[in-house]
């Protein structure tokens, strides 16, 4: 199983978290409210890495990361209202149900199809 930064993903994040502000302090133009967009976003990606990495809830990760990257987005200037957000994010939603249908097997096998028996006419 591939590892994400070694076992250490949330120290990684922190020392984002910490380069970012540093960068802020030495120039790099950004409000608090776009630094916390910016970590919101880093850690989404990194709970998806994570994920795909030990091959658990990988949709769930990958609507994290689209909902954190359209925070991003709305944070640095795209103008979405919240019904066109909702409305991205709905179709995202759909699209990986579809693609989670292709990828799981019930645990049960279904019930078999009984005939009906038609009574038979002389």
């Amino acid at each position: 199983m591939p590892k994400f930064f070694g076992r250490e993903p949330a120290l990684w994040l922190a020392v984002l978290a910490v380069a970012v502000k540093l960068a802020t302090a030495f120039g790099l133009d950004l409000t608090d409210k776009q630094q916390a967009i910016i970590n919101a976003a880093a850690a989404a990606l990194a709970g998806l890495l994570v994920a795909i990495s030990v091959h658990d809830g990988i949709s769930a990760a990958a609507l994290g990361l689209l909902q954190a990257g359209i925070a991003l987005a709305v944070g640095f200037g795209l103008h979405w209202s919240p019904d066109q957000q909702a409305t991205v994010m709905s179709f995202a939603s759909a699209i990986v149900a579809m693609w989670t249908r292709t990828q799981v097997t019930a645990k049960v096998p279904a019930a078999p199809v009984r005939a009906r028996s038609v009574p038979r006419t002389s």
